[in-house]
């Protein structure tokens, strides 16, 4: 097997697969039982003062067949007494002293009440903390999760106060409701972050019930904005990994969070620079033994690969990740059509002709049977034909010389402005 051990800011995992935050890590008998199922650590659901939990709490969305695709919840903290989880958090790290125990920390923010909280958990042996400042609903009506991950002074301040006594690894998670997220991590990172953790749920409603208009979920016939998760949030959290990731202000380990069902998900988020990954909607739609997969899939890539370590792709795809601007005007692919496999269903000829250049014909061949031809130099390469495409290996997308050398928008407008200046200095 390859080697699975992550390091993250001093934290030390047997595999890169925590249980986030959430219903799944409620209580020790479930931290417990993923633990035996092979989840290399847990961030023990949100500790803090006591709270009231409502009913119904969860909502989801389906589509096209898939259910689950985004899940939604109004469920708050934990509501079980701060006593009962730390006894349970210390006779399971007691019981599993390899395997990763993060405690995820929300209180008022308040630097006494940050400090008792932070002594009271460490004294049971956590190996590191999550400060949650990304809960979209309940807290943030009482001043804390993303009402203060919103504010960068906010999330700088309470951080600065738990390093003031934290003798763990911090992690501050963080809250997608925002318009730049790197600014909340670089203000992490001037609190004293060791890491920073991504996404927290987005501020969502799964939808309304067509018959009674009540909204999904209600309570007693009201209902409330939740936090959205699942399958359609990697690309919006993936994203958020990556910018940070790159950002060269923040240089502290990331935890990735959203959307990850999949080993394939798993490499995708470490490769935009996640040191490790944290699963929840996953483990709840399919159980906790989904972890098997993803550690026999992770292995076998990596095995293919001819890496050694899982902690060497942390990071290699973050360089080719850039702006806009940085991209290469004269690079150019075209679709080709392999009308042996074809199955003339013409949803890229529909696709192009109705929303996209209108570069691909009808035809008929040299038997009279109809085909599907691309006019190569009207083509942008814009990818449409080969996405909607129903069939695997129908549509190509080739790569074509363009002759000419790589241009950026960039260097287009400096050399624009290059010309400019010597017009106007002949003038």
């Amino acid at each position: 097997m390859a080697d699975l051990r992550i390091n993250l800011a001093g934290i030390e995992s047997p595999n890169p697969f925590w249980l986030a935050s959430a219903p799944p890590t409620n209580s020790g008998y479930q931290v417990q039982r993923a633990f035996d199922a092979g989840w290399g650590g847990a961030v023990w659901k949100t500790l803090g003062d006591p709270i009231l939990n409502v009913t119904s709490r969860f909502g989801a969305v389906s589509f096209n067949g898939q259910r689950v695709a985004g899940f939604n919840n109004i469920e708050l903290i934990s509501d079980r007494p701060l006593e009962v989880n730390l006894k349970e958090i210390k006779e399971t790290k007691k019981l599993f002293p390899n395997h990763t125990i993060i405690a995820s920390l929300m209180v008022e923010p308040k630097q006494e009440k940050w400090h008792e909280i932070v002594k009271r958990v460490e004294e049971v042996g956590v190996d590191g903390l999550e400060l949650n400042f990304g809960c979209p609903h309940g807290m943030a009506e009482r001043g804390m999760g993303s009402a203060s991950g919103q504010v960068p002074s906010l999330v700088e301040q309470q951080t600065y106060w738990v390093k003031e006594v934290a003798q763990t690894p911090v992690i501050v998670k963080l809250t997608p409701n925002i318009t730049d997220i790197t600014a909340t991590a670089e203000a992490a990172t001037r609190g004293g972050a060791d890491a920073i953790s991504m996404i927290n749920t987005i501020n969502s409603l799964a939808g309304v019930d067509l018959d009674t208009w009540n909204t999904i979920p209600h309570v007693g016939g009201k209902g409330a904005h939740g936090g959205y998760c699942g399958p359609a949030v990697k690309p919006i959290a993936l994203n958020m990994v990556a910018e940070c990731a790159r950002s060269p202000h923040i240089n502290i380990p990331i935890s990735g969070i959203g959307g990850i069902s999949t080993w394939q998900d798993a490499v995708e988020y470490m490769l935009m620079g996640a040191s490790g990954v944290q699963v929840c909607t996953a483990a709840m739609h399919h159980g906790f033994r989904i972890v098997e997969d993803m550690i026999e899939g992770l292995d076998n890539y990596l095995e293919q690969k001819g890496i050694v370590s899982v902690m060497d792709i942390v990071g290699k795809t973050v360089p080719k990740y850039s702006d806009w601007g940085d991209l290469d005007l004269n690079y150019k692919i075209v679709a080709r059509i392999n009308n042996d496999i074809c199955i003339n269903c013409n949803k890229c000829h529909i696709a192009c002709e109705d929303t996209s250049h209108q570069c691909i014909d009808m035809l008929k061949d040299g038997n009279g049977y109809n085909i599907l031809k691309v006019r190569e130099e009207d083509c942008v390469g814009c990818n449409l034909c080969s996405i909607v495409c129903p069939v695997d290996g129908a549509i190509e997308m080739v790569e074509v010389p363009s002759g000419l050398p790589p241009m950026t928008w960039n260097e287009r407008q400096a050399a624009l402005g290059a010309v400019s200046c010597k017009v106007d200095s002949v003038k």
